[in-house]
């Protein structure tokens, strides 16, 4: 059985989320606040985390924020208000996995839910590797840990997510919406381009000159492809 947290203030929004998903057969765990989602993500490892971003005493960005640099990599459906844009964005770079839009209709919500969990499983299947050297840089994924020489690297969880999935295909060409699909889940929202500004982002930390790409190659009309070579 699935375990499913859901981080949520509304009484009411909390209270039939809850109702839904067990009459659907998952068990539930839910949180009124973010400290007490976060105690509840470390002590009860759910299988997918519902997660509002206005909370009290921790708000969902810092959460997902948290989660994520602890290498907690526990899929994230962000509850947004309409019409909040670049929350959804932010939500997102921060390693989200998908989104749902306040008001949503019950069948829209388990709709995503069963999809974000078949990503995951999906993706468990993949021999995704667990850490990667390629001239003076060591990228740990499991650890999100990233060097360069001897300096320190900060990737954001959707960069470290571009680069395994580039790792995974090493001297294949991905596309564009490959990496959509399985960086960010879902192919309406960003667009390509949101994969080109992190593609130039890993360049700029990466590559010993960003403008002559020796390992993130683009593949003009296509994709891009990650060479190992030293």
């Amino acid at each position: 059985m699935k375990r499913i947290l859901v981080i949520e203030d509304e009484a009411a929004i909390l209270r039939g989320i809850k109702d839904n998903l067990e009459y659907e057969g998952y068990e539930v765990l839910t949180a009124a606040d973010g400290e007490h989602g976060y105690c509840l993500v470390r002590e009860k490892k759910p299988s997918l985390i519902i997660l509002d971003l206005m909370l009290p005493r921790m708000n969902g960005f810092e959460l997902c924020r948290k989660i994520r640099m602890e290498g907690i990599t526990t899929p994230v459906l962000m509850l947004t208000a309409r019409g909040e844009e670049m929350d959804r964005v932010a939500g997102l770079d921060l390693g989200a996995d998908d989104y749902i839009t306040k008001p949503f209709s019950v069948p829209e919500l388990m709709a995503r839910i069963r999809a974000v969990l078949r990503r995951v499983q999906k993706a468990g299947t993949e021999d995704l590797p667990a850490m990667i050297a390629f001239g003076d840089v060591q990228v740990n994924f499991k650890s999100y840990d990233a060097r360069k020489g001897e300096k320190d690297l900060s990737l954001s969880p959707k960069e470290f997510g571009v680069l395994r999935t580039l790792a995974s295909r090493e001297g294949e060409v991905v596309t564009r919406d490959e990496l959509l699909d399985k960086v960010w889940g879902y192919d309406r929202y960003p667009t390509t381009r949101t994969v080109d500004n992190h593609i130039a982002l890993l360049r700029n930390k990466l590559e010993d000159d960003p403008t002559q790409p020796l390992h993130l190659i683009t593949i003009h009309g296509v994709g891009y492809k990650l060479v190992l070579r030293p």
